[in-house]
């Protein structure tokens, strides 16, 4: 069974920087894509960023330039830089095990296991 923590929330003010960590364990066939996306009360889940088994990555506009997504494959994590923060990304951040077919744009409905979240606030 595949089991994501995630960990690294937090409150900051608007311009900080933030990482974001997610442990991995379980079996996560080799083609599947981590990501992560967000979520805010009474909003649609957002992608956020997406990187393949290639080490290819990919961003949501409003976030591009600003957040890097990476992982250790050694320590079986998946990172969030995020900088620049800005008070529109609050929301509760999830790592998620993507399957191979999604795009960034397409990401929510290809979602195959995420985490409970980690909180990110940010304050004008």
């Amino acid at each position: 069974q595949v089991q994501l923590q995630e960990s690294g929330g937090g409150s900051v003010q608007s311009g900080g920087s933030l990482r974001l960590s997610c442990a991995a364990s379980g079996y996560i066939y080799s083609s599947y894509s981590m990501g992560w996306f967000r979520q805010t009360p009474g909003k649609e889940r957002e992608g956020v960023a997406l990187i393949d088994r290639t080490g290819s990555t990919s961003y949501a506009d409003s976030v591009q330039g600003r957040f890097t997504i990476s992982q250790d494959n050694a320590k079986n994590t998946l990172y969030l830089q995020m900088n620049v923060l800005k008070p529109e990304d609050t929301a509760m951040y999830y790592c998620a095990v993507v399957s191979e077919l999604a795009t960034i744009a397409t990401m929510i409905p290809f979602l195959r296991f995420w985490g409970q979240g980690t909180q990110v606030t940010v304050s004008s």
